[in-house]
């Protein structure tokens, strides 16, 4: 297998796929209404459509990335409000995140393999993702829907 191949099918397994860790962003959000996706807990805790919102973002920065663009904050803001306010709203997120998912894939997809371990930026800033490979960044993307995955469980607890 190549680098390329292992990372298409790491952001498929997070998205859409059979993860080890648990359910996939899409089984997760299959059956979470309007109502529970704006749901804001108590403590300054995001809700499921911003948490959507923000993934959304950093997806799309990530392509971006991959696409020869400098490394910045998402250009949709690094915690975008969620557009959601009914059900088509809401459903419109979820296009929104499949198809930045799939630009990414795409784009991972075409990215040189020979260029995996070329870095994002010069100087490390763990904030910016800056200072770590093209391949570090995919594997960052692929760590960080697993991450919120585990919030968007919790969540779905908590909202009912």
């Amino acid at each position: 297998m190549t680098r390329t191949s292992i990372l298409v099918d790491e952001l498929h397994r997070a998205f859409d796929g059979d993860p080890w860790h648990g359910s996939s962003i899409t089984h997760l959000l299959a059956d979470v209404s309007v109502a529970q996706a704006m749901a804001t807990p108590p403590a300054g805790i995001h809700s499921i459509a911003a948490i959507v919102a923000h993934m959304t973002s950093w997806v799309a920065e990530v392509t971006r990335r991959l696409s020869g663009h400098d490394a910045a904050d998402p250009i949709e803001g690094d915690w975008p409000l969620p557009r959601a306010t009914d059900q088509a709203g809401w459903l419109a997120m979820h296009l929104a995140l499949a198809n930045a998912m799939a630009h990414l894939t795409e784009a991972v997809a075409a990215f040189p393999e020979a260029r995996w371990d070329d870095l994002v930026g010069d100087a490390r800033n763990p904030a910016l993702g800056t200072g770590v490979s093209h391949a570090q960044t995919v594997s960052g993307v692929v760590q960080h829907l697993a991450y919120h995955g585990g919030q968007i469980a919790i969540l779905k607890k908590l909202v009912g």
